[in-house]
């Protein structure tokens, strides 16, 4: 196991499973199967997403629909052929089965990698900025996968600043986002996107200047990044809702930006 491609890419969640389990595929004789993970905010609303298990991991914790579970593991994409077309699909690639600890952040990811698609920024209706940025990660076993990540606020206007090849490290959370595909002139569907709601953010030019796990807490509550500033309500757990105050983020750099 490569220690360093294992610290660019992890995961914590927690929250109830809220379908039934189905096939996904077999790797050397063992069975993966795929289910999703309903994981609350305080604001009331949910987070559902889509999560891979070993057969393993099922049998030995008796996971099933309306179980509790906490994991760790990965924010992993793979393609799949849909109608001749490949779609980027990603999932929380579970590693291990913890024990729920309400202290901790119940949605928590830290990424390290690099910026693969020039960011896209904008600002909405509502005048709030946002970046969308596309970031390669490594895996072991030269793989890699492409993790769609959204900032917010001060971090958006810093992405907007930066290149494609450029090395970022990003803390924050998994969210799930319904949106409407127009299929005709009459038609439309209801798809789910899930990205990375971006929290904090370092850019640096080599591996030895940034301690991701140093820098960032995996479980430390954060906030959910709703507002233009990048500030948000939080997470549901045995903590208190934080004020403005204190859920106000700084945004780390290692560079200038560029101009």
């Amino acid at each position: 196991m490569n220690y360093a491609t294992e610290k660019n890419n992890k995961v914590y969640v927690m929250g109830e499973i809220v379908s039934d389990k189905t096939f996904s595929h077999e790797v050397y004789g063992e069975g993966f199967y795929e289910f999703f993970l309903k994981v609350m905010r305080l604001s009331g609303q949910a987070d559902i997403l889509p999560v891979t298990v070993s057969e393993r991991l099922i049998e030995a914790h008796d996971l099933k629909k309306g179980s509790f579970v906490a994991a760790s593991g990965q924010f992993r994409s793979y393609n799949k052929l849909e109608n001749g077309r490949s779609r980027l699909m990603l999932t929380v690639f579970v590693r291990e089965i913890e024990e729920a600890d309400e202290n901790k952040n119940p949605n928590g990811i830290l990424l390290s990698g690099y910026i693969c698609k020039p960011p896209v920024y904008r600002t909405t209706p509502f005048n709030r900025e946002i970046a969308d940025v596309l970031i390669a990660v490594n895996r072991a076993y030269n793989k890699s996968d492409y993790i769609p990540c959204i900032a917010w606020g001060r971090n958006a206007r810093f992405v907007k600043n930066l290149s494609v090849g450029d090395k970022v490290a990003i803390s924050g959370r998994i969210q799930s986002r319904e949106y409407q595909k127009k299929l005709s002139e009459t038609e439309t569907k209801t798809m789910t996107a899930y990205e990375v709601s971006v929290s904090k953010l370092a850019a640096f030019d080599n591996a030895e200047d940034f301690d991701i796990e140093t820098e960032f807490d995996l479980y430390a509550f954060r906030g959910e990044n709703r507002h233009a500033d990048g500030c948000g309500e939080g997470y549901v757990g045995a903590g208190r809702r934080r004020t403005a105050r204190q859920c106000r983020l700084k945004t780390s750099v290692r560079r200038e930006i560029k101009r």
